[in-house]
């Protein structure tokens, strides 16, 4: 089904797989005749390498500078960017900036807060030169797909969904900062990332679905990391198989796997694509030369991947639905065992056991929305299945979002709303809520079943602290309305065999026309921008001082912190425009006492800063100071006090910047970690003045405790890879930490104390 190779492979004419090793070049040149390549050779003859090479600046395709094309944001992201580039002198857009609104659609909490950032909004479009997407028009990346992508383009969104690979474009999903640095003409800075082939091969039986496919992948690759912060290229004779939508429905999930960015070679179907748009300029044909060389592979044989379930709590915890259906009992209670692990400390009881009747597993609901699910080729397919098979009036329910207006109203106009009404399902606008729990929350206990992106814990919308407790499970669309069509007990799609009809796609570009305003060139500083009392600046940030004092205020052994708990998504959405009320939600579901334990050192800083006695206003801190005095000359003037959180590998999941810059609103200055999960968590760290240590071997402190560092300042401007730390105590423990590899400016971002003091 999925195989991963050891080494890296030279693929051949596209179609030819050799493993590197002694005699590999041998083999590539007597089947080129191509005597002079070498593997650096074919490394540059990559899809990746020629994208990455026409939009760096550097010089230096080790270290790259990477300036975008276009830029995109939604709009519990948009407003933070555009204040932070404000802030450090932001006077127009330089590259198409689309803003969206699919994320606080809804605006029942907060009162006028939502609505507030959507007319913030639209006025830095018109003033700086934007577009601007009304709410319910479209997704961020349905939108992206159909107006935005184009062939052989870079696209930097801050959502970590930002994924248009299918069409020939390289996009990255990162935090708010890294798009700041574009709108003020910085650039994206790594190294060269290794590259990793998916050799697609084979057609995909019927029923199975992209997220099927998917699923697969991500089962075989997250927990090893096999593409961890690389480029997926997908190449193989299996692409020509698959529609646009299936493509674009797989590459969408690449985000879970953690990788950097993903592309894929272009053909026929990608350029009938731009042409159904009216772009047809748009489309650039791309694929790896003669001999191309790659860091790893994926090798997927289409034809052999089942139905998938992905159970809760993550996208990789994988079995095929059959799979699943046969062996209940065991698979639940490994989902229960998990569930312990995951949600640790809770005193909320976990089980599925109690949906099994007569030896079936039954859900309450089903999802089909957003970027992963909301395609039209998807809503047709499950149309079809569900045709003159109604849902039932018991628990379970069914609700379907196409991901843009224009795929909604096609859907009117050939009827296949028509017949998922009349099956019992609801139909709503596009939304991005129920992946992120600002939609369909289902009911305390219940199971969902969704084709959208992530099943991370809570994410769906409950509350542990409140006592609630659901979770759901990743399907595609086709065993989704399978299911649906079986009332709630979870069925394959290759259960059934409907007549799928498969009819043709019309745009309508007339809906965007009508109503997204396109500001792009017509940049108009007579425009006062609209501010709503719910958008609040970002509080000053200290610059890093000679020596650091650090409280340990969280101890977070989980083997993967998600970013939804470092700052929970759902509930938090509508307060993602003041820092300061949004910190409030800091770590609440996996460690409620974060915050007030941050603040207790705040207060220690902030007096510091006003030249108030630091003793009266944090008392414990004087012993502190007495045993490091012990042992070194501080100047307490000059020793910046704040609080720091361990993880073992903390960032996977979603871009938003709030997982770190809540932190630091708090007074946070550090996260030190075994490894971090994804790069654009680290570099939220940095972008907002906070050290991103790694540790290594026995940990020597724990929660509560309070380390020194001496010369922090002095570490960080020599570029030192490690630095001595102890741990405040009677033995002053001595510990090295390191910083990991940073750039210059990423230097200078955190002795300045965050990228808008770097700016200013």
């Amino acid at each position: 089904m999925v195989k991963l190779y050891d080494k890296g492979i030279y693929l051949v004419n596209g179609s030819q797989i050799i493993e590197d090793g002694t005699d590999a070049l041998v083999q590539v040149k007597a089947m080129t005749g191509l005597e002079g390549i070498d593997k650096d050779d074919a490394r540059r003859q990559t899809i990746s390498y020629g994208i990455l090479k026409e939009h760096n600046t550097s010089g230096n395709m080790d270290r790259l500078k990477l300036k975008f094309d276009k830029l995109t944001s939604h709009d519990i992201t948009y407003v933070g960017i555009i204040q932070t580039a404000r802030a450090s002198g932001l006077e127009e857009f330089p590259i198409p900036y689309v803003l969206t609104n699919c994320h606080n659609s809804l605006c029942a909490v907060g009162g006028t807060i939502n609505e507030d950032d959507h007319m913030f909004g639209l006025s830095c479009a018109k003033r700086y030169g934007g577009i601007y997407v009304p709410p319910h028009q479209a997704v961020i990346h349905q939108y992206a797909r159909e107006m935005l992508a184009f062939g052989g383009g870079m696209i930097l969104g801050s959502d970590s969904h930002t994924r248009y690979g299918a069409l020939g474009t390289m996009a990255i999903g990162e935090g708010g900062p890294e798009l700041v640095k574009q709108l003020l003409n910085r650039t994206y800075d790594i190294n060269m990332p290794e590259v990793i082939a998916v050799y697609l091969t084979g057609t995909p039986a019927n029923g199975v679905g992209p997220q099927d496919i998917a699923l697969a992948i991500i089962g075989a690759v997250f927990k090893n990391g096999y593409v961890n912060n690389k480029v997926m290229e997908f190449v193989g004779d299996g692409i020509d198989s698959l529609s646009m939508d299936y493509r674009m429905g797989i590459d969408v999930m690449t985000t879970e796997t953690t990788c950097l960015s993903s592309v894929w070679k272009t053909d026929e179907r990608v350029q009938e694509y731009y042409e159904i748009h009216g772009r047809r300029e748009d489309y650039k044909e791309l694929s790896p030369g003669q001999v191309a060389f790659y860091d790893g592979l994926v090798y997927v044989d289409l034809s052999k991947i089942k139905p998938m379930i992905a159970m809760p709590f993550h996208p990789s915890n994988v079995y095929t639905i059959d799979e699943l259906n046969e062996n209940l009992p065991d698979i639940l209670n490994e989902v229960e065992q998990n569930a312990v692990k995951v949600l640790g400390g809770s005193n909320v009881k976990y089980t599925l056991k109690d949906k099994v009747r007569n030896g079936r597993l039954y859900v309450e609901q089903g999802v089909i929305a957003g970027c992963a699910g909301g395609s039209f080729e998807n809503i047709c397919d499950a149309a079809d299945i569900l045709m003159g098979r109604p849902i039932g009036h018991d628990e379970f329910s069914l609700s379907v979002y196409p991901a843009s207006q224009p795929i909604f109203m096609e859907l009117v106009k050939n009827g296949r709303f028509a017949s998922l009404v009349a099956a019992g399902a609801t139909i709503r606008t596009a939304f991005c809520g129920p992946c992120f729990g600002a939609g369909d929350v289902p009911a305390n206990n219940s199971l969902s079943i969704r084709h959208t992106t992530r099943n991370f814990p809570n994410r769906e919308g409950s509350k542990l602290g409140s006592g609630q407790i659901a979770s759901v499970a990743l399907m595609d669309a086709r065993s989704i309305a399978a299911t649906a069509a079986n009332k709630g007990r979870l069925t394959s799609a290759q259960d059934f065999d409907p007549e799928y009809t498969r009819p043709r796609y019309y745009f309508d570009k007339s809906i965007y026309d009508n109503r997204v305003y396109n500001g792009v060139g017509r940049a108009d500083k007579s425009i006062s921008l609209r501010f709503g009392p719910g958008i609040v600046d970002w509080p000053a940030m200290s610059p890093l001082a000679d020596d650091i004092i650090l409280k340990v205020v969280s101890e977070i052994h989980d083997p993967v912190t998600t970013t939804d708990e470092l700052i929970p998504s759902g509930e938090t959405s509508s307060y993602r425009s003041n820092p300061l009320a949004l910190a409030e939600f800091t770590l609440s579901r996996k460690d409620p006492a974060y915050v007030g334990r941050a603040k207790e050192v705040q207060k220690a800083e902030k007096a510091r800063l006003e030249g108030r006695s630091i003793a009266e206003a944090f008392p414990e801190l004087k012993d502190v100071y007495d045993r490091i005095s012990g042992k070194f000359s501080i100047n307490i003037e000059y020793t910046q006090i704040g609080s720091a959180i361990f993880a073992i590998k903390p960032g996977d999941g979603s871009a938003r910047e709030q997982a770190a810059s809540c932190q630091r609103v708090l007074g946070g200055l550090a996260n030190i970690a075994r490894e971090y999960a994804t790069k654009r968590y680290r570099s939220n760290l940095i972008n907002w003045g906070m050290l991103p240590f790694l540790i290594s071997g026995e940990l020597p402190f724990k929660n509560g405790d309070y380390i020194f560092i001496k010369d922090i300042k002095k570490a960080v401007e020599e570029k030192q890879p490690e630095i001595k730390a102890y741990v405040v105590n009677e033995d002053m423990r001595e510990f090295t930490l390191k910083p990991g590899e940073l750039t210059d400016d990423e230097r200078l971002i955190i002795l300045k104390g965050c990228l808008i003091n770097y700016y200013k």
